[in-house]
């Protein structure tokens, strides 16, 4: 990332960047939370998916390829700001660290700028999530749906719980979002540093920024995953499931499954992670280059 650019242009890069990541990464996570939250089989009885790919099979057999971007309204409508917000916290971050414009950033010190823009984009992420997941659950073929859209999932969120209904898990989105944030940036950062040398040409830059985006993509969800399963699970059980909200998930989580159920779902995480990433940094990259060309003063 350029160390010149202002965080205004941070934000504005990031918000094409964030578009860029839900039309590349979508139907993975479409996948990923059906993973998350389907059903316990009860003795005798069949899992409901079987894996990654049994998942997405049944999903294009019942609701064809459209199924797999069910819910991809609430991300895409948010994600702008999401990421714009999230890429600002990060340049914002970095200012507020630098003593100078000319001083690089130590690793621990591009992970806590990258940890600040976490906290950034809660306001926006939690309700976003909240309805996402909502909607990606809802199973298709002769199934009742309980939600139309976006818009209504949002209203009928709101008249049975009002605005804490819509931001429910707002807490395990934070926890999921700090250090998967802070691990993002920096691994981001470190492998272009690493990949690469002063004299690169332009092509071989762009290439290393679809590896550096993959490989940020795939450190972030590393350090986040058990807490969006958990997140997941809180955000879309019926109201009074868990009263003390993650801490009841977490306990419940780990008396039935044991641990390896925080890493439910990383398959298609992962298989999504490095184009989806990929994608997101390649947007943020030429649309930081297109501001600095039309507007170098901003």
């Amino acid at each position: 990332m350029s160390e010149k650019s202002s965080p205004i242009k941070y934000f504005l890069s990031g918000g094409f960047g964030g578009i860029c990541t839900v039309l590349a990464g979508h139907p993975m996570d479409t996948i990923k939370v059906r993973l998350q939250t389907m059903p316990l089989p009860k003795p005798g009885e069949v899992a409901l998916y079987s894996g990654t790919w049994d998942c997405f099979k049944k999903t294009i057999q019942k609701e064809g390829f459209r199924g797999l971007y069910k819910g991809m309204s609430a991300p895409l409508t948010g994600v702008a700001p999401i990421f714009a917000i999230s890429f600002f916290g990060f340049g914002l971050g970095k200012k507020l660290i630098k003593s100078d414009e000319d001083q690089v950033l130590t690793k621990p010190e591009l992970f806590a700028a990258g940890a600040f823009s976490g906290i950034f984009t809660t306001s926006i992420m939690a309700p976003g999530e909240r309805i996402k997941c909502l909607l990606q659950i809802q199973q298709g073929g002769s199934a009742p749906q309980k939600y139309s859209g976006m818009l209504d999932c949002a209203r009928q969120l709101y008249a049975e719980g009002g605005i804490r209904s819509i931001y429910k898990g707002s807490v395990a989105t934070i926890c999921r979002d700090v250090p998967a944030s802070g691990m993002y940036f920096m691994t981001y950062e470190w492998v272009k540093e690493v990949l690469v040398p002063e004299d690169a040409s332009a092509k071989l830059k762009m290439m290393v920024t679809i590896v550096a985006g993959g490989c940020a993509g795939i450190a972030n969800w590393l350090v986040g995953m058990p807490a969006d399963v958990l997140k997941s699970r809180l955000q879309t059980a019926p109201e009074g499931t868990y009263p003390n909200g993650m801490r009841d998930v977490f306990k419940q989580l780990m008396e039935r499954e044991g641990p390896t159920a925080l890493y439910k779902g990383v398959t298609p995480v992962m298989i999504r992670a490095f184009p989806a990433n990929a994608a997101c940094f390649v947007g943020f990259e030429l649309a930081v280059k297109f501001l600095d060309w039309v507007a170098p003063n901003l």
